[in-house]
This record gives C-alpha cells, structure tokens and sequence, in this order.
C-alpha cells in the first residue's frame, strides 16, 4: 500500500500529460486502462453510452468540452473512438428506445440514423449488431472533424485518428483506414 501511495502523491503533484483521448463506452465491462494496459495518468478518457461523439452543434456538449480540453489544454497527439461487440446502445438504436427512458432516446437521436445502413445490409441479428457497433464507430470517428480544434490539428498533421472494436471475450479489432475493414492488430 505504501508503493500505491508513493505513486498517487507523485501523481497529483504532477501535471497531467496524457498522449492519448481515449472515447469509449460507459459498459462496465470495458475498462479502458486495461485494454490499453496504461497506467494512471496515461489516458484522458471520455466515456458515455455506446462511445458517442455528437456533431459539435448538438445539445450535449460533455464531449465537445472534454475534445477542447484534450486539445487544446493537454496536447493529445491521438484520438481513440473504442466500441465493442454487444454493445447494449448500439443494440438501442437498432431496436428502438423504451418510452421509459426519454434522456437515453435523446442521447441515441444523433446516431440512428447513420445506423441505418448496418440494419439494412442483413438480416442476421446477431451479424447485424456486430457491423452497427463498428459503424457507429466509424460514424464517431466522422464526426471529430466538426470539432474546429479537431479539424485545426487534423489540418496540422498533428493529430492521428483511431478506431477501435474491442471484442468482450478478448481480442480487439483496429480499423485499417487503407483496407476499410476492422482487422486483429497484427504482432508485428
């Protein structure tokens, strides 16, 4: 406990500097840390159902703040959107929203649409649901740019966009930008 403690103190007398803004879901069995083996302080991480990122002219302007602080305060240099496989939001855009929870229904209006296309391309549920959860990252990934500070450092070569599918029985999928497919990293 006291090497715990040592390490705490050093964190918090630290600025922090994380290279990376990590966006995931808010799914309780995705812990980000972990995932990215990363050590406290590492990762900036925004995490909300089904790891939105809403056009910058949407109500919900959590993510857009936390973006700018990321940016323009930390310096990240890396931008991860990070979905998985049986993603219970994801899951709520293709089947719609209880009526019972109206704030959920509001967060999930930017994205049901752009699902659209993974619903229409099987009629697998299971197949289905997979390729929504990696649209709707994509879609994330697509909506960053609306952000002018990420368009700012995007323009500047100073920034890289990730996505990332994380497979909830281990393994995790990155897209290949140039194949336009999520793949397994390669060990190389």
């Amino acid at each position: 406990m006291a090497h715990s403690r040592a390490f705490l103190d050093q964190l918090a007398s630290e600025h922090q500097s994380p290279d990376t803004l990590y966006i995931g879901c808010a799914d309780s069995r995705v812990i980000p840390e972990l995932l990215t083996t990363s050590a406290p302080g590492e990762l900036f991480v925004v995490r909300n159902v089904a790891n939105l990122v809403p056009p910058a002219d949407h109500a919900h302007s959590s993510v857009g703040a936390a973006l700018e602080y990321a940016i323009q305060a930390l310096h990240v240099s890396h931008i991860v959107v990070c979905g998985h496989y049986g993603c219970g939001g994801v899951k709520a855009m293709i089947e719609g929203v209880a009526p019972s929870m109206p704030e959920l229904k509001s967060w999930l209006s930017e994205a049901t649409l752009a699902n659209a296309a993974a619903r229409e391309r099987t009629a697998d549920s299971e197949e289905q649901w997979r390729d929504a959860v990696e649209e709707n990252v994509l879609d994330q990934l697509a909506n960053l740019p609306s952000y002018p500070c990420v368009r700012d450092r995007l323009a500047a070569k100073t920034l890289t966009l990730h996505g990332w599918v994380y497979d909830l029985k281990g393994g995790l999928h990155v897209y290949d930008h140039d194949a336009g497919v999520f793949r397994e990293p390669s060990s190389t």
